[in-house]
């Protein structure tokens, strides 16, 4: 089982950046698929990226705007979000799975951190 622990989040203004970090323990990183998913109030959990064996792959909504990346020397995964709308606020998940890189659903993910709050206000 691998430990997933955010960090990073908070509030900005539209058109702002954060960055998020995910530092794992119990695994490593570039052994596994390791996603961003989200949650806003009142809707269901969302897919944003993946990364993994040299792919990447995101969500329409974000794409262009976030980037997701790994750093395999210090087990941390990062999603680097630029261009910020109120739609994006949510609670922001790191996720390690072995399912199908490009799966874009929740199933069979069986990892995940607690998550960090991205709150963008307009």
């Amino acid at each position: 089982q691998v430990q997933l622990i955010e960090s990073g989040g908070g509030l900005v203004q539209a058109g702002g950046s954060l960055r998020l970090s995910c530092s794992a323990s119990g695994g490593i990183v570039k052994d596994y698929n390791m996603r961003w998913f989200r949650q806003a109030p009142g809707k269901e959990r969302e897919f944003v990226a993946t990364i993994a064996w040299g792919i990447t792959n995101y969500a329409n909504s974000v794409k262009g705007r976030f980037t997701i990346s790994r750093d395999d020397a210090k087990n941390m995964v990062y999603l680097q979000m630029n261009g910020l709308k109120p739609e994006d606020t949510a609670v922001y998940y790191c996720a390690a799975d072995r399912q199908p890189i490009l799966q874009t659903s929740t199933d069979g993910v069986d990892n995940w951190g607690k998550g960090t709050l991205v709150t963008v206000s307009s």
